[in-house]
């Protein structure tokens, strides 16, 4: 599903204009990003969660020079998903759809 389609389906079950819904969907997803940039998590209570993990240094390869090189400790976004959804998507057995 993309953006559009979130944004279509959404209006289509509240009744609300597609403008609105833009408008909400656009400010949800700044508020997630923003409070993951200040180093805030992000619960959603039988949703999941959006939080930041850290990724420890690391040695690793540049096969095209031959060389070793050092990977930083760095933060990346992540999400993980509540027990009750996971849940809710391995009963429902359905496989994602491949785009070709």
């Amino acid at each position: 599903m993309t953006k559009a389609e979130l944004i279509s389906s959404i209006s289509k079950g509240t009744g609300i204009e597609k403008s609105v819904v833009v408008t909400v969907v656009a400010s949800y997803f700044d508020a997630v990003k923003s409070s993951l940039i200040e180093g805030e998590n992000v619960y959603l209570r039988g949703f999941g969660s959006f939080i930041i993990k850290t990724r420890a240094a690391k040695k690793a390869r540049n096969i095209s020079q031959n060389t070793t090189i050092t990977i930083p400790e760095h933060s990346i976004p992540a999400f993980k998903p509540s027990k009750v959804f996971v849940s809710a998507v391995v009963a429902s057995g359905k496989k994602a759809k491949k785009k070709k």
